[in-house]
């Protein structure tokens, strides 16, 4: 079914009633979509200090109060425990879970960070005729660990995390104009052309998500992605966070014009 004309309220509804349990990728268009991380009270300033420290990849668009599952700011009626398709549960590193809420893990120490994803700048290259390969393949984005390191703060250090999408040369350069404008959507691209120079050996072999196609003529674009905490769980290896499963994510009531700078 197409979620794209669907409000931000009615699809979290559906993920919350158990209708809806794939990647958010097309839905809700116009709307801000977001990367999550939750992580103890303890842990939760070295990683508001990463953030800050790493904008491309970690965005903040929302924090909430410790203990609170509701975002205040970009969506005041959602519940985090519930609103997103699905959550990854990682220990010591681990990726120990994949469940559909996370009730039963919630407690009073938590602290959820949402991130602004790549989802949200698709909407307006799509108004731009662009064609967005795994909207159309009907597949998760693409995503890959990178060579490049984030600036460590506290604790947090590590590889950042990529999104690819194949494009025209003169698409990139369009893609490149509209994403400019959305640095709290992780902006422009931070590559273009040969992975290798980024660290990707095989462009086939995503390490989130699913491959795309890449058509004669065609270069992979690549954006930093908000799936990088997730690499990042895996280096630090902290006791206990919870994330959103790559492609699935949770969807705010914040316009994408909102976050764009004219």
């Amino acid at each position: 079914m197409n979620y794209a004309d669907f409000t931000p309220k009615q699809v979290r509804q559906l993920v919350r009633d158990g209708k809806i349990s794939v990647p958010t990728s097309g839905m809700c268009n116009g709307y801000a979509q977001a990367n999550m991380v939750i992580l103890p009270k303890e842990l939760a300033f070295d990683f508001l200090l990463f953030c800050q420290r790493n904008k491309k990849p970690c965005p903040l668009l929302d924090v909430t109060e410790a203990g609170s599952p509701i975002p205040r700011l970009t969506a005041p009626t959602a519940d985090l425990r519930y609103d997103i398709p699905r959550y990854r549960i990682y220990r010591h590193g681990e990726l120990t879970d994949e469940v559909d809420n996370i009730a039963p893990y919630w407690s009073n120490d938590l602290v959820a960070f949402l991130l602004g994803c790549s989802f949200s700048f698709e909407s307006p290259m799509l108004e731009a005729g662009l064609e967005i390969r795994h909207i159309t393949d009907n597949h998760n984005v693409p995503m890959y660990l990178t060579n490049i390191e984030c600036i460590p703060a506290g604790v947090f250090h590590g590889p950042m995390v990529v999104s690819m999408r194949p494009m025209k040369p003169a698409d990139a350069i369009r893609a490149i104009q509209i994403t400019t404008r959305m640095p709290f959507v992780h902006g422009a691209p931070i590559h273009l052309g040969n992975p290798e120079m980024i660290g990707i050996k095989d462009i086939n072999k995503p390490d989130f998500g699913e491959p795309s196609k890449i058509y004669d003529g065609e270069i992979p674009v690549f954006w930093a992605c908000g799936v990088t905490p997730q690499s990042i769980a895996m280096t630090v290896k902290p006791a206990f966070m919870i994330t959103h499963a790559p492609g699935y994510m949770f969807i705010t009531d914040i316009p994408n014009a909102q976050l764009a700078i004219m």
